[in-house]
């Protein structure tokens, strides 16, 4: 048997001078916003079956809606939707062989990000 001889590859653990490309920003993009609709999404379904079982629970859950925070939580969501939307359709592309070369992938990013922010702040603006 021939003996096999063990590459030593550098080894870079720090975090902090990563840097990825674009379609690695948004694949790991597409993944925070799919953890985050999964964790929201008992929150939003106690929100909103608490909205129709009263008038008074409505009225509350109006008011909560009000308040910043919750503008800013619901914003959050609305761009965790949006992205993780676009983002999906990309990768559904990027599974049919469609834009796998490097430059189309870092355009078909770039269009991900330049679809998703601007769409988050239409939404944003028709529904709160």
């Amino acid at each position: 048997m021939a003996e096999m001889t063990i590459k030593k590859r550098p080894k870079n653990l720090d975090l902090t001078t990563i840097r990825l490309p674009l379609p690695g920003k948004v694949s790991i993009l597409h993944r925070v916003s799919g953890a985050g609709l999964f964790l929201f999404l008992p929150v939003l379904l106690w929100l909103f079956g608490a909205s129709l079982a009263s008038p008074e629970s409505f009225a509350t859950f109006k008011s909560l809606a009000a308040t910043l925070p919750a503008k800013v939580i619901f914003a959050g969501l609305i761009w965790a939707f949006v992205h993780h939307f676009c983002a999906g359709i990309r990768f559904l592309l990027l599974d049919l062989h469609i834009g796998i070369d490097k430059e189309a992938a870092r355009k078909s990013a770039g269009v991900v990000l330049a679809v998703s922010i601007p769409l988050t702040l239409i939404l944003w603006g028709v529904l709160l």
